[in-house]
């Protein structure tokens, strides 16, 4: 499930919204009020349960060889064992946005934003099966009981990496939950 040219998507749980406003996030760290949507490249960033805590690593044109072998695959997403259920579960729908209506967000442009209302160009489409999803996209899908170790190493690394909702991840080993 990704846009097509000239669109972008958001993702949600819910397909009762008709109207999106801006908003700020509970998770955000800027102040301003955005209507929040992803481009192509970004959209499998967002195959998840909203709340699914995950980290995802990919190579770029700066990967060190070392690093590509180490991570296996073009692409990685990895997700904790406890979200595994929800992955298989979730009713996950797509909102195609017109992306004249949007800006790129970031340094490296991770999101596309309005700070205008926006309304979906068609109603919401199921996204459908998560894992399978991921496969026919060529993603390997890691499940760990911990999401810590694998951060730290693509943090380290030469890769592309994300790591997004950690904040409803399983604890650092020796860590508590505050």
């Amino acid at each position: 499930m990704r846009p097509v040219p000239g669109e972008v998507l958001h993702f949600s749980e819910d397909p009762t919204i008709a109207r999106f406003e801006p908003h700020v996030a509970a998770t955000a760290q800027q102040p301003e009020a955005y209507v929040w949507a992803v481009d192509a490249a970004r959209a499998p960033d967002y195959w998840f349960p909203r709340r699914c805590p995950r980290v995802l690593a990919w190579v770029t044109s700066e990967t060190s060889a070392a690093d590509r072998v180490r991570l296996g695959s073009h692409r990685v997403h990895a997700i904790e064992y406890s979200w595994l259920p929800a992955m298989q579960s979730v009713r996950l729908y797509a909102y195609r946005f017109a992306a004249s209506s949007f800006r790129a967000f970031g340094e490296h442009a991770h999101a596309m934003v309005s700070t205008q209302p926006v309304l979906p160009l068609a109603p919401p489409e199921p996204v459908g099966d998560l894992l399978a999803l991921h496969a026919s996209a060529g993603i390997e899908l890691r499940v760990l009981p911990n999401l810590w170790a694998f951060v730290d190493a693509a943090a380290a690394s030469s890769l592309g990496f994300s790591a997004i909702r950690m904040g409803n991840a399983v604890p650092r080993p020796g860590e508590l939950h505050a």
